[in-house]
């Protein structure tokens, strides 16, 4: 599962890819739980990097699902 995080007052986002087995909505639960608390939303990649954001600083979250049929270069869709 891939977590597109928007910053406050910056162009650039958080892209994070999580593992294969994660919870999704246990994930939502954890992200709504730390915008409410405006605590640090802590999340591990899959190499086990931990990131962390301080919740006041979050303009969106967004989740998707990997795909496996990524168009690489000049293909025809």
């Amino acid at each position: 599962m891939n977590v597109r995080i928007g910053i406050v007052q910056s162009m650039k986002e958080l892209d994070i890819e999580l593992a294969e087995d994660v919870d999704r909505d246990a994930l939502v639960k954890s992200v709504e739980a730390a915008l409410a608390g405006e605590q640090v939303l802590w999340l591990v990649d899959r190499k086990d990097r931990r990131v962390g954001v301080p919740a006041a600083r979050i303009a969106y979250v967004e989740f998707t699902s990997p795909s496996n049929d990524r168009v690489v270069g000049f293909g025809n869709a």
